[in-house]
């Protein structure tokens, strides 16, 4: 009987660590976009320098695209428990279906992301058409 017991202590010891571990790591959890000030955070800590001028947040929180005083358009978007970034060059790959842009991105490891921008997505979708000119 004693030795099950120190099997069961030993047990919940060891997911105590992994769990400890986990959290550490910042590992699992939902993340997602809560606020402008996030997006923009996290833009600057994707590219140096990156100052949004305007932005616009997916409603579920898990993308934004962001765009700077030089017209450059950031792509941001959950990428497991952290967020990748990526600036996109052209309006290839650009899909809009009412309240939702996809964005597929030359970047096949980067993927396609659909984001819910609401009647945002038009405009934004408008202003891609500048994206590349010279």
């Amino acid at each position: 009987m004693i030795g099950i017991g120190i099997q069961l202590a030993g047990s919940i010891v060891g997911i105590l660590v992994l769990y400890g571990l986990a959290v550490r790591l910042g590992l699992g959890g939902d993340p997602r976009i809560r606020d402008e000030a996030m997006a923009r955070r996290l833009a600057a800590d994707a590219i140096d320098g990156f100052a949004a001028r305007e932005l616009v947040i997916d409603r579920a929180g898990i993308g934004a695209l962001l765009r700077d005083d030089r017209g450059q358009v950031l792509l941001l978007r959950r990428h497991g428990a952290r967020f990748a970034a990526r600036l996109l060059d052209s309006h290839a790959g650009l899909r809009l279906d009412r309240n939702f842009l996809t964005i597929t991105t030359p970047d096949r490891h980067f993927g396609t992301v659909t984001l819910d921008l609401g009647p945002q997505a038009q405009i934004w979708a408008g202003s891609f058409r500048r994206l590349g000119a010279a």
